[in-house]
C-alpha cells in the first residue's frame, strides 16, 4: 500500500528526509528544502537588498544546487541580489578541468556572470605541479589555504558585497569535530559561524549550513541537476576523511548527530584566559593574516626555494626556518 505525503497532500510519498524522518512527495520534498534555506537566509540575515552576492562554484553537487535555490529564491521572494559565479581552477588534470565544464554548463542555465581564476596564473603553480613536489601527504594543506585566499582575490576582482558557499551541514559538523580533535580553538570558535566578517576581507555565508548532504543530493537528482560527483583525486589521504567517516557512522546510529554537533560547537564557550590570534595584514602579499607572512606566502615561498614543507606545521616553526634562510625578508612571487 502507498504511503501518502507526510504534509497531506494527497499524493503519494516518493522519499523519506534524513533530517527529520518525514515521507513526502517530490513537491512537497522542493518545499520544504527551499523554505528552509529560506528561513536560514532570513534568520541569519545573510544579504541585504541590492548585495552582488558571488557563489563559489565547484560544479559539484552543494554549488549547483546552491546556485539554484539561490535563484528561484531570489525570485520568489524579492531578495533583489545579483548572483555571479566564481570559480577556482587548481589545477588539477581529470577533475577540476572536468568539473569547470559543468559550471560553464550552469553559467548558460541560470544565466548567471562566471570569474575562474587558476592557481597557475595567481600563484604560478598548479596542483599538479604541487603535487609532483610534495607528493600526496600534505598536498591538502597547499590546495586549502590557496584556495580561501583565491576566493578572496577573485571576490574583490568581481566587487561583490558577500561570498555564498556550498558548505552544508555535514561539512560543518566535521570541521567541528576535526578543531576540537586538533585542539584548534581559534577556528573551532569561528567555523560554526554563519557569517564570516574578518576585517579587510569579503564576507563569507553559509546558506546550507542546517542542509543535510543526504538532502542536497536527493534535491539534485529529482531536479535532474547537472553536476559533476567525481571526488578529487588527491583527496583519499586528506584529514577530514577520517572525520566524515566517524560522523557517517553516528548518523546511522542517530541521524540528528549532524544537528546536534553544530549546535555543541555553536554554544561551546572559550575560557577567558585563551590568548586568540590577533588579525592583522600580511606584509607580502597585503591579505588578511595572523602572522607577518600569511600561510599562503609562506607555502608558497617554501616552493618556489625547493623547500615544499617550509610552511607545513607550525607557523612558527616556518618562520624560525625562513630566518636561518639567506635573505630571509626576499620572497619570490
Amino acid at each position: 500500500m502507498p504511503i501518502l505525503c507526510s504534509a497531506k497532500c494527497g499524493k503519494n510519498a516518493v522519499l523519506k528526509r534524513p533530517k527529520t524522518g518525514d515521507t513526502l512527495c517530490k513537491e512537497c520534498f522542493y518545499w520544504a528544502f527551499e523554505l528552509e534555506i529560506h528561513s536560514t537566509i532570513t534568520n541569519g540575515k545573510l544579504f541585504k537588498k541590492g548585495d552582488v552576492v558571488a557563489i563559489a562554484a565547484s560544479g559539484g553537487k552543494d554549488s549547483t544546487v546552491l546556485a539554484q535555490v539561490l535563484k528561484i529564491l531570489n525570485d520568489r521572494y524579492n531578495y533583489e541580489l545579483k548572483l555571479v559565479l566564481l570559480s577556482i581552477d587548481e589545477g588539477i588534470t581529470g577533475y577540476r578541468d572536468d568539473s569547470l565544464k559543468t559550471v560553464q554548463e550552469n553559467k548558460d542555465e541560470y544565466q548567471m556572470p562566471l570569474k575562474i581564476l587558476s592557481y597557475e596564473e595567481l600563484y604560478g603553480w598548479s596542483m599538479d605541479k604541487i603535487v609532483a613536489e610534495v607528493g600526496r601527504k600534505n598536498n591538502c594543506t597547499f590546495c586549502g589555504v590557496f584556495r580561501r585566499q583565491a576566493l578572496d582575490r577573485g571576490a574583490m576582482l568581481l566587487n561583490v558585497n558577500c561570498i555564498a558557499t556550498g558548505h552544508n551541514a555535514d561539512d560543518i559538523a566535521e570541521t567541528v569535530l576535526m578543531n576540537i580533535l586538533r585542539g584548534d580553538v581559534a577556528r573551532l570558535q569561528r567555523c560554526v559561524n554563519i557569517i564570516t566578517i574578518t576585517e579587510g576581507t569579503i564576507p563569507r555565508c553559509k546558506p546550507l549550513k542546517y542542509t543535510y548532504e543526504k538532502e542536497i543530493v536527493m534535491y539534485a537528482y529529482f531536479k535532474k541537476l547537472n553536476y559533476f560527483s567525481t571526488e578529487c583525486i588527491f583527496a583519499p589521504n586528506a584529514y577530514r576523511g577520517y572525520a566524515r567517516t566517524f560522523l557517517k557512522d553516528l548518523e546511522r546510529l542517530k541521524p540528528s548527530s549532524i544537528m546536534d554537533i553544530i549546535h555543541s560547537g555553536e554554544t561551546m564557550c572559550i575560557k577567558k584566559n585563551i590568548k586568540l590570534p590577533d588579525i592583522g595584514v600580511c606584509t607580502k602579499c597585503g591579505f588578511v593574516s595572523s602572522q607577518d607572512i600569511c600561510k599562503a606566502c609562506m607555502l608558497l615561498e617554501g616552493l618556489n626555494r625547493g623547500l615544499p614543507k617550509l610552511g607545513i606545521g607550525k607557523s612558527s616553526k616556518a618562520h624560525k626556518a625562513l630566518a636561518s634562510l639567506p635573505d630571509p625578508k626576499l620572497l619570490h612571487f
